[in-house]
């Protein structure tokens, strides 16, 4: 079982900055690879960023590109999500979420998530 909580939502507008942080307890954190998802109201949950245990490889959804990053810190057992440029439709509950699949995109079961941070970007 992996417990998995995120932080670092908030009120912004467009043009700033979030991080966004996801601590892992549990089972041995590199045994997964990480993913952050989001869910705007009325909208289905999508995919936003992936990276691998080791931290070399990523994944983002092609609305994200340039502008968030996904990162890891694997001796504090947290994976990150530096959000900059925001903008209106980055509007969401985030989630982060962990898989064994060893590509973290939004093709691979998630076994375990999140409970969700809000992020909230005016105009």
């Amino acid at each position: 079982q992996v417990q998995l909580v995120e932080s670092g939502g908030g009120l912004v507008q467009a043009g700033d900055s979030l991080r966004l942080s996801c601590a892992a307890s549990g089972r041995t954190f590199t045994n997964y690879n990480m993913g952050w998802f989001r869910q705007a109201p009325g909208k289905e949950r999508e995919f936003v960023a992936g990276i691998r245990w080791t931290g070399r490889s990523t994944y983002y959804a092609d609305s994200v590109k340039g502008r968030f990053t996904i990162s890891r810190d694997n001796a504090k057992n947290t994976v990150y999500l530096q959000m900059n440029s925001l903008k209106p439709e980055d509007t969401a509950v985030y989630y982060c979420a962990a898989t064994y699949s060893t590509i973290p995109t939004d093709q691979a079961p998630y076994d375990y998530w999140g409970q969700g941070t809000q992020v909230t970007v005016s105009s």
